[in-house]
């Protein structure tokens, strides 16, 4: 079954003391992109994470945000902070040098310092980095999980609307190959009736007007396209039911499909076999559109 390359998952899970949320959304794209969002302190995952997606997905734009929010502190869920003391020591120096710079008479005071926020930090508590890496990995699994699950999903809405327009297109050349014997014919018709009235009862050759209409019936031959042609529908459809990523597969049979349908297009002087090309030919267009969000 295919899959779509437009998702989106997200989990929240709570591990040792933290709160991990993985949240991934991802785009078409022509090949497979990576691009992550999270925390300084677990940078060195970042490979790590990167190869469980690259196992799990061949195309798309992927965007993973994750976010770990530490619990431990207080009793009550608060964050424990501490004193930046170097910038502490720094605003207490510049603005003691204002203060003997303009010869003011207040004093650098408690009160005073306090209104700087930038002066309390997070405090940092050592990680049990195996332990965090546990949590995370299964929270970012359950996420794949999701935008999987959502992939597939529109995978099959994909699928169905791909094999209706693979089996108009199978209508109209059958259309097309029981049409061309009797374009040969009508044309054998026309020729005679044209001639008759040019030469105004004189006699006809006929073996001539049987050679121009062979040389037609040779021209016009799309034996060979149409064969191929169903043959390319075939292999489209088989790629349908498969199990792997065939985004790249079938947009290389829709060329093959579409250089067929010019062929036959351009051999044919037929007005119906051209509608019905036309016809093709916007089917494929449709066709090509949709799989480029197929992964």
């Amino acid at each position: 079954m295919i899959k779509s390359m437009t998702g989106f998952g997200r989990v929240e899970a709570v591990s040792a003391g933290k709160r991990i949320q993985v949240e991934m959304k991802s785009l078409n794209h022509r090949y497979l992109e990576i691009f992550l969002r999270m925390p300084s302190a677990i940078s060195f995952l970042e490979t790590e994470i990167k190869k469980r997606i690259g196992e799990r997905f061949s195309r798309g734009k992927i965007e993973v945000s994750i976010r770990i929010d530490n619990n431990e502190g207080n009793q009550d869920g608060t964050q424990t902070l501490m004193l930046n003391l170097p910038l502490v020591r720094q605003y207490y120096s510049l603005l003691s040098q204002i203060k003997d710079e303009l010869h003011l008479p207040d004093e650098v005071t408690l009160n005073m310092m306090s209104g700087f926020r930038d002066l309390y930090v997070p405090k940092e508590v050592e990680e049990d980095l195996d332990c965090l890496w546990k949590g995370l990995e299964g929270v970012l699994a359950e996420a794949m999980d999701k935008l999987t699950e959502m992939r597939t999903t529109e995978g099959e809405a994909l699928g169905r609307d791909l094999a209706c327009r693979m089996d108009k297109i199978k209508q109209l050349l059958r259309i097309i190959a029981q049409r061309a014997p009797e374009v040969v014919v009508e044309y054998r018709q026309r020729l005679s009736d044209r001639v008759r009235d040019l030469t105004q009862g004189i006699i006809i050759d006929e073996a001539r007007i049987h050679q121009e209409v062979a040389i037609l019936a040779e021209k016009s031959d799309i034996t060979e396209e149409v064969v191929r042609l169903e043959s390319h529908i075939g292999q489209f459809m088989e790629l349908l039911e498969g199990e792997e990523a065939i985004g790249r597969k079938v947009d290389f049979l829709i060329q093959e499909m579409n250089r067929e349908i010019n062929t036959i297009g351009s051999k044919s002087s037929d007005s119906e076999t051209a509608r019905q090309v036309i016809e093709i030919k916007s089917e494929l267009a449709k066709v090509r559109e949709q799989i480029q969000n197929v992964e």
